[in-house]
């Protein structure tokens, strides 16, 4: 994974099966997901690779999926689209509810653009289509990207963006 809060889900329901199944930054830095991704695929060709990446964050280091696909490193990136910086969002709704600055993102069609570089890549905006798409990537033979449209309100595993403004305007 790469650094954002798309990572606390991934950290919260996801079940590791053992040592140094996971690669994840341990200083929070953005766009790690993409090159670590490609990088464990290289070294484990073995083995099935998931990289998840927030949009903010892939688009630190996408283009590392020109590299994916010339030395057919065949991960699967799921790109969790919430058309924000969700982190600093957050950040910015509990220290100053409402006074949102330069968190807004104006993201590409993220399928397109792996299909572009020559990667499968499809669309998901509704949980049920997740897992056939998940299936379709996996087996696709080559580098993969699912992009998961998401609700920007669903900032966190425990809460959303307009409760912790709410909170914030309440002073608690």
């Amino acid at each position: 994974t790469g650094a954002g809060n798309f990572a606390g889900w991934w950290q919260r329901y996801w079940r590791f099966t053992g040592m140094r199944t996971q690669v994840a930054p341990t200083s929070g830095a953005m766009g790690y997901g993409v090159p670590a991704g490609v990088g464990a695929k290289l070294a484990h060709p073995d083995r099935i690779v998931v990289s998840v990446n927030g949009d903010g964050d892939f688009l630190m280091n996408g283009q590392e999926l020109a590299t994916a696909v010339q030395y057919r490193a065949n991960v699967v990136f799921l790109v969790v689209n919430n058309g924000i910086y969700g982190t600093i969002r957050m950040h910015q709704e509990r220290e100053y509810p409402g006074r949102v600055y330069g968190t807004a993102l104006s993201n590409p069609d993220f399928a397109a653009l792996a299909r572009a570089y020559g990667a499968h890549g499809e669309t998901v905006e509704d949980t049920a289509q997740f897992a056939p798409a998940f299936e379709r990537a996996h087996a696709a033979g080559k580098p993969a990207l699912v992009e998961l449209r998401i609700d920007p309100q669903a900032i966190t595993t425990a809460t959303t963006l307009d409760a912790i403004r709410n909170r914030a305007r309440k002073g608690s």
